[in-house]
């Protein structure tokens, strides 16, 4: 696995920025980070009760995507498995921690084991992970069940 020191936000509003961007298409493609995805996931999961992110997720970042002027498609873009996998991690992560401000959710999550771009791969094989069928739909893991994530 890589070593990798995250990003850190220094408050609420730099999160919701990030969330609104991607739910509104404006975010600059430059600042859709690793972070991002985990800042705006867990606000989302956190704060948008009106939204499901299991079922959502797949429309809100495909649609930003192309607004941003990416694709879609069997080697780019969206993947269905690892966005699944990290919506599980949000949920575990805020389980965990209970209430606390959104800034320090965050933070936390990109600190712990959760919040590493290599989460998917402890639960998956790369080949089964990066495979076009786990791209386009939600795979079961292959190596470790998702209920220890």
């Amino acid at each position: 696995m890589t070593d990798y020191t995250p990003r850190l936000f220094t408050d609420d509003a730099s999160i919701i920025h990030l969330g609104e961007g991607l739910l509104a298409r404006t975010l600059p493609r430059e600042d859709w980070t690793h972070e991002a995805h985990l800042a705006a996931c867990l606000w989302i999961v956190r704060d948008r009760a009106e939204i499901d992110p299991e079922s959502d997720m797949r429309d809100i970042i495909s649609s930003y995507n192309v607004a941003v002027g990416g694709v879609n498609d069997e080697t780019q873009g969206y993947h269905e498995t690892i966005t699944q996998v990290y919506i599980a991690g949000v949920r575990a992560h805020l389980r965990d921690v209970g209430s606390m401000p959104l800034r320090d959710a965050v933070n936390a999550l990109l600190l712990s084991h959760r919040g590493r771009r290599e989460l998917p791969l402890v639960h998956y094989s790369r080949e089964r992970l990066f495979s076009v069928e786990a791209r386009l739909g939600f795979v079961e893991p292959d190596l470790r069940p998702l209920t220890e994530i």
